[in-house]
Formats: C-alpha cells, structure tokens, sequence
C-alpha cells in the first residue's frame, strides 16, 4: 500500500520540527516527490539538522502558512498536505492569544480556502491534540467525549479541527484529523520545557541535572513515540477510509509523571528527580490523568504503535547523546 507514496507530490508545512522532518524521512524513502515549506518562528521546533540527510532530495521553502501568495502555488502543486504548522505552547497561547489564533486558526483557514479554491481534492492531514478535550470524564478517552478547551491553544486547536470537518462536509475535500497525545522522540526540540516535556528531561537527565516534577508526579499521561506517530501519518495518507475521520492518536497505555522521568533517568544512567509544588499558572491547564482510546485508528487505518516507552526513550537519549550539539 505504501508504494502509492512513488512519485506522489507532498507538501509538508512545519516540515522543518520533529513531527515534520520525521514524515519527510519516511516518505523520501517511499519515493515520494516532498516540498517542505517553514516559517522558522523562534521558539519553535524548526532546525536545520533535522533535514540533514534528505536536503538533496527535497525542495525547502520558507513560507508561513498565513501567506495566501507564498502558500498559493505550494498547495496548486501538492497532492497531499501534512499540515503540521502552528503555535505549540499552550502557555504561550495564555500569554499571546492573538498570535496563536493567528497561526493555529486562521493559518489554517488560509491553507483550506486556497485548496477550494486551486486544487479541491488535495488530501490534508491536520493535527490536532488531546488537550482539546479539556478536564478528562473518564479514561480512556475515546474521540466521541465532550471537548472543553482549557487554554487558547487547545480552543484554537479544537476551532480549526471544525474548519476541516466544515470543508470535508461541505467542499468535499479529502481531510483526516488527528488528536495526538504526548510526542517526543528524535529530532525535537530541547531547548526549552514548554513543550515534548520527554525530550526536555532527557536532555537534563544526559547533562547529569536534577529534573524538576510538579506536585508527587501520579498524573498518567499517555506518551507516543515520533516513529509511531509517523507511521500513522503515512498510512492515513493514502487510506481512503480515514477521510473524513477523526482519530486519537497515541500509545493506549498510561504512564505516570514520576515513572516516566525515573526511566529517562535510569537509561541516561545520570540526573534525578525532585518534586516541587504546582505553580498557579499550570493548574488552570492540567487535564487530569489522560490515556486514548485508539481502537478507531487501528481499526480503520490497521495501526498499533509498535515501539514501547522505554525503547523509544532509549532511541531518543542515544540520539540526543550523539547529536545534542545540533539543538542547544
């Protein structure tokens, strides 16, 4: 089924971050025709070495997705879009939630008014994230449970998933909507905690630095390897069955805070863990234990995660090791 991937033409918007890049490899090696298209807004994840070893087999384009010019021909050209771009940080949206709007919603109003109007059965993969559905009723959480956003970032986030089910029902244009949980893995950011909090700890934990976890650490959070993530993206890229579809996309098994930093810990084989109080600008976020349900996904697009927490933590402090100096 992959093969479908020769020669097809992809655009990949925030193509230059963890989630990005992670696609372009995967889909260079499927023989995939792919653009990468970024608007390099600090302080997010975009970095040059994450597309290192497929430069030579991509186009790059600097480009922000609220540029209908700049984004026109690129969506003209494309057959499929990974539309990835967007503000990350939903403490930042509490700061600044103008600019996320700007990027999380009509950036991608944007993008979906230029496809109705040049190019109306492009396919689009959009994605979203679990903190859509607010304070959680109960575990796991299927795709059918209330959504009740706790900050702008997962408002916007919920707002733009309805702007691609309206030009689904209404336009007819090919979209598949993903909910995704706690990614981390190669590739990511460590610069900052605001967000792949796994990579950031896995940075302190390589650097032998004490981790700070707030409150006792018991919040269940469920964590989603890049690859399995990826490998998701692909195959619903070219499953006609996923159109039109929303999915919760993650591991399926619940992790505590504590237990998650005590194995970065003990496989970095240096750093600790000290446990502070919750700050009052958290508590207004915090969603309570989260674990998805992903038996649509694996249904539908015949997906399971096939890499463990702790194989990928193990994948991810061996990558930082080597490579560390690429993302300071």
């Amino acid at each position: 089924m992959l093969e479908q991937y020769k020669n097809k033409r992809v655009l990949i918007t925030g193509g230059m971050g963890m989630i990005g890049s992670s696609i372009a490899h995967r889909l260079v090696e499927l023989g995939a025709e792919v653009r990468i298209v970024d608007a390099r807004i600090k302080p997010y994840g975009a970095n040059d070495f994450n597309i290192k070893d497929v430069k030579e087999k991509i186009n790059l384009y600097q480009a922000d997705i609220r540029d209908k010019e700049k984004m026109t021909p690129l969506v003209e050209w494309s057959e499929i879009i990974f539309n990835l771009a967007g503000q990350v940080s939903h403490n930042d949206s509490i700061k600044n939630p103008f600019l996320d709007t700007e990027i999380n919603y009509i950036g991608h109003l944007n993008v979906l008014e230029i496809a109705k109007k040049v190019n109306p059965l492009i396919k689009i993969l959009y994605s979203g994230t679990r903190m859509q559905y607010g304070k959680v009723e109960k575990i796991p959480v299927a795709e059918d449970h209330p959504q009740r956003p706790l900050s702008p970032y997962a408002l916007n986030k919920s707002a733009a998933e309805n702007l691609y089910l309206f030009y689904h029902r209404i336009y007819r244009i090919p979209v598949v909507i993903f909910r995704i949980t706690n990614p981390y893995g190669p590739r990511g950011q460590v610069k900052h905690h605001k967000y792949c909090i796994v990579n950031w700890f896995t940075r302190l934990a390589i650097e032998n630095k004490g981790i700070t976890i707030f409150g006792d650490g018991s919040q269940v959070r469920d964590y989603l390897f890049i690859d399995n993530l990826t490998d998701a993206f692909v195959k619903a890229g070219i499953e006609p069955a996923a159109d039109g579809e929303v999915f919760n996309l993650g591991s399926g098994e619940g992790t505590t805070f504590k237990e998650m930093a005590k194995t970065i810990v003990d496989i970095a084989g240096s750093g600790s863990i000290t446990h502070v109080p919750w700050p009052d600008h958290y508590i207004n976020v915090e969603t309570g234990d989260f674990v998805a349900d992903i038996s649509k996904i694996k249904k539908i697009i015949d997906w399971k995660p096939e890499i463990s927490l702790k194989e990928g933590i193990r994948r991810t402090v061996e990558f930082y090791r080597k490579y560390m100096k690429f993302y300071l």
